[in-house]
């Protein structure tokens, strides 16, 4: 089945992922961003800890369903008598309920600025290892 694929999310993210089941994580490198951009509520997604220049056939990761979906803005100033600096900051939060592991078996893009996609197939427990 073909999924948008988060790349290079840490190991504790994702083992709190297999073992809670429910868990929001904050997404903020760029390429993640611009991928969870167009993720809607109910789609099904893939996340994995392999970054995405190493991302190829036979990676794992966790597919999980999108339960909520939050942009957040964050703006910070600061300066003094000589100058004011401003820094915004945009991350989205989303919410994911895991379904299970999966392998990939197809990478389908993960240039730069674009959307990662990738093709994963359903593992059962005992493949996993």
């Amino acid at each position: 089945m073909e999924y948008v694929a988060l790349t290079g999310i840490s190991d504790s993210a994702i083992s709190e992922l297999k073992n809670h089941q429910l868990r929001t994580i904050e997404i903020r490198t760029p390429q993640n961003f611009f991928t969870a951009l167009n993720v809607n509520v109910g789609d099904n997604i893939f996340l994995t800890h392999t970054t995405i220049q190493d991302l190829t056939r036979g990676s794992t990761g966790i597919i999980a369903k999108v339960i909520k979906h939050q942009l957040s803005t964050h703006r910070t100033i600061t300066g003094n008598d000589m100058f004011f600096e401003e820094h915004e900051t945009m991350m989205i939060r989303l919410q994911l309920q895991t379904k299970g592991i999966a392998r990939i078996s197809n990478v389908l893009s993960n240039e730069v600025g674009k959307e990662t996609r990738v093709v994963a197939e359903d593992m059962c427990f005992y493949e996993a290892r």
